[in-house]
Protein backbone atom coordinates (compact mmCIF):
# COMPACT_ATOMS: atom_id res chain seq x y z
CA UNK A 1 0.00 0.00 0.00
CA UNK A 2 2.98 2.61 0.98
CA UNK A 3 4.62 1.86 -2.85
CA UNK A 4 0.66 2.69 -4.35
CA UNK A 5 0.74 5.70 -2.38
CA UNK A 6 4.10 6.78 -3.04
CA UNK A 7 3.66 6.40 -7.15
CA UNK A 8 0.35 8.03 -6.76
CA UNK A 9 1.88 10.96 -4.63
CA UNK A 10 4.44 11.30 -7.19
CA UNK A 11 2.56 11.57 -9.94
CA UNK A 12 0.17 13.82 -8.66
CA UNK A 13 2.90 16.37 -7.95
CA UNK A 14 4.32 15.79 -11.35
CA UNK A 15 0.62 16.57 -12.98
CA UNK A 16 1.15 20.08 -11.64
CA UNK A 17 3.31 20.40 -14.31
CA UNK A 18 0.43 20.59 -17.09
CA UNK A 19 -0.60 23.85 -15.54
CA UNK A 20 2.54 26.07 -15.64
CA UNK A 21 2.75 28.73 -18.28
CA UNK A 22 2.83 27.71 -21.76
CA UNK A 23 6.17 29.30 -22.88
CA UNK A 24 7.72 25.74 -22.61
CA UNK A 25 10.42 26.78 -25.29
CA UNK A 26 11.08 23.08 -26.37
CA UNK A 27 13.84 22.32 -29.40
CA UNK A 28 12.52 23.94 -32.50
CA UNK A 29 12.30 20.63 -34.78
CA UNK A 30 12.55 16.92 -33.63
CA UNK A 31 12.89 14.59 -35.89
CA UNK A 32 11.09 11.73 -34.13
CA UNK A 33 12.64 8.68 -35.97
CA UNK A 34 16.24 9.93 -34.78
CA UNK A 35 14.80 10.21 -31.26
CA UNK A 36 13.51 6.76 -31.08
CA UNK A 37 15.92 4.27 -30.06
CA UNK A 38 18.09 3.77 -26.46
CA UNK A 39 19.08 6.44 -24.30
CA UNK A 40 21.19 6.28 -21.41
CA UNK A 41 19.99 8.08 -18.12
CA UNK A 42 23.22 10.32 -17.25
CA UNK A 43 22.09 12.81 -14.84
CA UNK A 44 19.28 14.78 -13.78
CA UNK A 45 16.30 15.77 -11.18
CA UNK A 46 14.74 12.62 -10.31
CA UNK A 47 11.18 11.86 -9.43
CA UNK A 48 10.86 9.53 -6.36
CA UNK A 49 10.57 6.32 -7.83
CA UNK A 50 14.18 7.50 -9.96
CA UNK A 51 16.47 7.72 -6.68
CA UNK A 52 18.82 5.48 -6.55
CA UNK A 53 18.73 4.42 -10.24
CA UNK A 54 21.68 2.85 -11.58
CA UNK A 55 22.15 1.80 -15.31
CA UNK A 56 19.36 3.58 -16.12
CA UNK A 57 18.43 3.62 -19.91
CA UNK A 58 15.27 4.93 -21.98
CA UNK A 59 13.71 3.01 -25.02
CA UNK A 60 11.60 4.88 -27.06
CA UNK A 61 9.56 2.71 -30.27
CA UNK A 62 7.41 5.20 -32.12
CA UNK A 63 4.23 2.82 -33.48
CA UNK A 64 2.85 5.45 -36.44
CA UNK A 65 -0.58 3.51 -36.80
CA UNK A 66 -1.31 4.33 -33.40
CA UNK A 67 0.29 7.68 -33.47
CA UNK A 68 1.88 6.61 -30.05
CA UNK A 69 5.66 6.26 -28.70
CA UNK A 70 6.06 3.38 -26.51
CA UNK A 71 8.53 3.94 -23.75
CA UNK A 72 10.73 1.38 -21.97
CA UNK A 73 12.21 2.48 -18.24
CA UNK A 74 14.62 0.45 -17.44
CA UNK A 75 17.05 0.58 -14.55
CA UNK A 76 18.51 -1.65 -11.49
CA UNK A 77 17.50 -0.46 -8.02
CA UNK A 78 19.83 0.74 -5.37
CA UNK A 79 23.39 -0.25 -7.20
CA UNK A 80 25.06 -1.47 -10.40
CA UNK A 81 23.74 -4.84 -10.14
CA UNK A 82 20.77 -4.40 -7.85
CA UNK A 83 16.98 -5.52 -8.51
CA UNK A 84 16.01 -4.65 -12.27
CA UNK A 85 13.03 -2.47 -12.64
CA UNK A 86 11.23 -1.85 -16.11
CA UNK A 87 8.64 0.92 -16.06
CA UNK A 88 6.30 1.45 -19.55
CA UNK A 89 4.94 4.29 -20.21
CA UNK A 90 2.86 5.63 -23.17
CA UNK A 91 3.89 8.78 -25.06
CA UNK A 92 2.34 11.38 -27.72
CA UNK A 93 3.76 13.88 -29.57
CA UNK A 94 1.53 16.65 -28.19
CA UNK A 95 3.17 19.77 -30.67
CA UNK A 96 2.72 18.51 -34.03
CA UNK A 97 3.93 21.07 -35.15
CA UNK A 98 7.66 20.80 -33.74
CA UNK A 99 7.75 17.72 -32.08
CA UNK A 100 9.55 18.45 -28.79
CA UNK A 101 6.81 18.83 -26.88
CA UNK A 102 5.15 15.58 -25.87
CA UNK A 103 2.26 13.88 -23.28
CA UNK A 104 3.51 10.76 -21.14
CA UNK A 105 1.11 8.48 -19.42
CA UNK A 106 2.69 5.90 -16.99
CA UNK A 107 -0.72 4.81 -16.32
CA UNK A 108 -4.41 6.06 -17.47
CA UNK A 109 -5.80 8.66 -17.35
CA UNK A 110 -2.97 10.43 -15.60
CA UNK A 111 -0.66 12.39 -18.75
CA UNK A 112 2.41 14.74 -18.08
CA UNK A 113 4.32 16.82 -19.94
CA UNK A 114 8.00 15.98 -21.90
CA UNK A 115 9.91 18.46 -23.25
CA UNK A 116 12.94 18.00 -25.07
CA UNK A 117 15.10 21.17 -24.58
CA UNK A 118 17.73 20.44 -26.44
CA UNK A 119 19.23 17.77 -28.49
CA UNK A 120 22.81 17.49 -30.09
CA UNK A 121 23.06 17.85 -34.34
CA UNK A 122 23.81 14.22 -34.26
CA UNK A 123 21.40 13.33 -31.69
CA UNK A 124 24.27 11.64 -29.15
CA UNK A 125 22.65 13.59 -26.12
CA UNK A 126 19.62 15.26 -25.41
CA UNK A 127 17.54 17.16 -22.05
CA UNK A 128 14.29 16.71 -21.36
CA UNK A 129 12.34 18.48 -18.95
CA UNK A 130 9.12 19.82 -17.07
CA UNK A 131 7.34 22.93 -17.80
CA UNK A 132 7.91 23.67 -14.24
CA UNK A 133 11.52 22.56 -14.04
CA UNK A 134 11.19 20.16 -11.28
CA UNK A 135 12.62 17.78 -12.75
CA UNK A 136 15.37 17.21 -15.66
CA UNK A 137 16.98 14.23 -17.32
CA UNK A 138 19.97 14.19 -19.50
CA UNK A 139 20.38 11.44 -21.68
CA UNK A 140 23.46 10.34 -24.49
CA UNK A 141 23.48 7.33 -26.47
CA UNK A 142 26.49 6.03 -24.63
CA UNK A 143 26.86 5.29 -20.96
CA UNK A 144 28.64 7.83 -20.54
CA UNK A 145 28.58 11.73 -21.98
CA UNK A 146 32.59 13.76 -22.62
CA UNK A 147 32.77 16.58 -20.52
CA UNK A 148 32.62 18.72 -23.68
CA UNK A 149 29.31 16.97 -24.54
CA UNK A 150 28.04 17.90 -20.95
CA UNK A 151 29.03 21.28 -21.25
CA UNK A 152 27.11 21.84 -24.48
CA UNK A 153 23.80 20.32 -22.63
CA UNK A 154 24.09 22.50 -19.90
CA UNK A 155 24.73 25.98 -22.79
CA UNK A 156 21.95 24.60 -24.41
CA UNK A 157 19.77 24.29 -20.66
CA UNK A 158 20.76 27.85 -20.29
CA UNK A 159 19.42 29.45 -22.98
CA UNK A 160 16.04 27.84 -23.02
CA UNK A 161 16.63 29.51 -19.27
CA UNK A 162 16.23 26.13 -18.03
CA UNK A 163 18.31 25.45 -14.36
CA UNK A 164 20.44 22.51 -13.82
CA UNK A 165 21.26 22.85 -10.09
CA UNK A 166 20.80 20.24 -7.87
CA UNK A 167 21.43 17.27 -11.14
CA UNK A 168 22.30 13.78 -9.58
CA UNK A 169 24.65 11.52 -11.98
CA UNK A 170 23.55 7.98 -12.44
CA UNK A 171 26.09 5.31 -12.52
CA UNK A 172 26.31 2.68 -15.16
CA UNK A 173 28.73 -0.39 -15.77
CA UNK A 174 31.87 0.34 -18.05
CA UNK A 175 30.08 -2.28 -20.24
CA UNK A 176 26.45 -1.69 -21.44
CA UNK A 177 24.39 -4.47 -20.20
CA UNK A 178 21.62 -3.65 -22.45
CA UNK A 179 20.98 -3.15 -25.66
CA UNK A 180 17.95 -1.61 -27.95
CA UNK A 181 17.81 0.24 -31.04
Amino acid sequence: MKTIFAILFSFSFLSGCSSAKLDFRSVDNLDLQRFMGTWYVIAGRFTPLEKGAHNAIEIYTYLPDLEQIDIDFKFNRGSLDGAPVSIAQKGWVYNKENRSHWKISPFWPLKLDYLVLAVAGDYSWTAIGVPNQSYLWIMARTPHLSQESMKEVLKALAARDYSADGMITVQHNEVPTRTGK
